[in-house]
């Protein structure tokens, strides 16, 4: 049934299976490792979100659940994993707060750190186009960190290299990690 998914004809989604299933194929010729990558978040105050409430005989009255400013405890926690179906591993952090653009960066470079200590030196990253994933923040980030591992390779100082491949809009049987959240 997926794969009869991977060939809807929807505008843009050959193109960019291809793209992705050309970068899966360099990176296993290549030996480099292939990370798909996705988070879920929880809030604290979302579901349940409402309290109701009525007088006998009275219509029904919705409140709405807040947290205290005071509270120290973040409102949200998110839960970011990279599926690494050849070492069939997965690599999960959890942060405090729902996955936005800085939060995305910070778990890229503990990423690299997780890749270059088993040696490897690029990352097919696979992951869908959600906006903190394609933000100006986070496209800024990767360019400027594959800049610097390149640099630092010349000095030699390995690093890891990111290749992002974004998945289209509403694709989510291109993503492997999907089916395990």
């Amino acid at each position: 049934a997926s794969q009869r998914r991977d060939q809807q004809s929807r505008p843009g989604l050959r193109q960019e299976k291809k793209r992705r299933d050309a970068l899966i194929a360099l990176a296993k010729r290549c030996g480099w490792v292939v990370g798909y990558a996705d988070e879920v978040w929880w809030s604290r105050v979302a579901q349940p979100k409402m309290h109701s409430w009525s007088e006998a005989g009275e219509p029904l009255r919705l409140l709405e659940r807040q947290v205290s400013k005071e509270d120290p405890d973040p409102k949200a926690l998110s839960c970011y994993g990279v599926l690494e179906p050849d070492q069939k591993t997965i690599r999960l952090r959890f942060v405090d707060g729902r996955p936005v653009s800085h939060v995305t960066t910070a778990f890229l470079e503990w990423l690299c750190q997780q890749v270059q200590s088993q040696g490897q030196r690029v990352l097919v990253l696979i992951w869908d186009n959600a906006s903190w994933h394609v933000s100006q923040e986070v496209r800024r980030w990767l360019q400027q960190h594959n800049q610097s591992v390149l640099t630092a390779e010349r000095e030699g100082h390995p690093g890891v290299r990111i290749i992002p491949c974004w998945l289209p809009t509403k694709s989510p049987w291109l993503n492997r990690i999907e089916p395990h959240w």
